[in-house]
């Protein structure tokens, strides 16, 4: 299962989990309309995580280190300020409440499991293998970061 880590950049894993959401829903009895409140819901939540992306996005360019989530290893600094002030990870939070704006809109309970993968993907095979390769590359300063900020939310 290593051979999985940092290979697949979480953009793509969110829009295949997406892809497999949508697929389950058109095999699922669809909701008939949308309701404007769940409509509402869905768009707010999916406009908040493309919010979060790029405030993430942003905070890597001002730091001047690399944005490339398989190349770890070109690092050049640790980013603490921004959205990073509040979690380790604030592009693929953005790219988790992206997922859970389309389960919303998509209306099938059952995709609502789309979201808990994506988590649980990235985490295992992104998120962990960033924290190896950050830990050895800035030792205590990035444990202290760890220490300081959660890794989710």
């Amino acid at each position: 299962m290593n051979a999985l880590e940092n290979k697949v950049p979480p953009p793509i894993v969110a829009l295949l989990i997406g892809t497999v959401m949508w697929a389950v829903a058109r095999l699922s009895p669809l909701p008939e309309g949308g309701s404007p409140l769940r409509l509402a819901i869905s768009y707010g939540l999916a406009g908040l995580g493309v919010l979060v992306v790029v405030l993430g996005m942003l905070a890597f360019r001002r730091a001047k280190t690399t944005i490339n989530p398989v190349n770890i290893g070109a690092a050049s600094s640790i980013v603490t300020s921004g959205a990073y002030r509040y979690t380790r990870n604030p592009m693929y939070v953005g790219f988790a409440l992206m997922l859970v704006g389309w389960a919303v809109h998509i209306a099938v309970p059952f995709v609502l499991v789309g979201p808990v993968v994506f988590i649980l993907f990235i985490t295992r095979f992104q998120i962990i293998p960033e924290e190896r390769v950050l830990t050895s590359k800035f030792g205590a300063e990035y444990r202290k970061y760890q220490e300081r900020v959660r890794r989710w939310l």
